[in-house]
């Protein structure tokens, strides 16, 4: 019992982090509520302990990244996207805000992690390196790589 009321505190406090998470990895909200699932099932069906509540998140990260990467990978994955219902005549005027994501979504997943972890949930690069078990030195890279493709996706001027 006491197992259970863990799992349901840690599902209610980090489920939207974890959705988070596997949406920018997957796609699409179905997609990511499956993975979202998954994640906490290696939960309840592996029960572990945590040292706080940062542990417990920084664990449920690296499950749903490497559950959503396994899945990506898979032989039988087809994606399948809905067509968006209208695009804007003119690209200037496309939500910003939709466009930054789109071109995050569109980032190789070695830069989707450290752009997620660092700017969505604050981590400093560190951290994010403990995390994903790399140097300090290959985060800091992959961030400045990263804000270099976006830059480049957003029709930003390169460094």
């Amino acid at each position: 019992m006491d197992q259970q009321c863990d799992i349901e505190r840690i599902f209610k406090t980090h489920m939207q982090t974890v959705y988070r998470v596997c949406y920018s990895f997957m796609g699409s909200a179905a997609d990511a509520e499956d993975a979202t699932q998954a994640t906490f099932m290696r939960l309840i069906d592996h029960p572990r302990s945590f040292e706080s509540e940062q542990h417990e998140k920084a664990w449920l990260i690296v499950c749903a990244s490497n559950l959503c990467k396994d899945l990506l990978k898979s032989a039988g994955r087809t994606r399948v996207t809905a067509m968006p219902e209208q695009e804007p005549a003119d690209p200037a005027q496309a939500d910003p805000i939709d466009a930054t994501l789109d071109a995050v979504l569109r980032l190789p997943e070695k830069y989707k992690d450290v752009v997620y972890l660092h700017y969505y949930e604050g981590y400093k690069t560190d951290e994010i390196a403990r995390m994903l078990g790399e140097n300090p030195s290959t985060v800091r890279n992959r961030l400045r790589d990263a804000r270099d493709l976006l830059r480049k996706a957003l029709g930003g001027e390169a460094r």
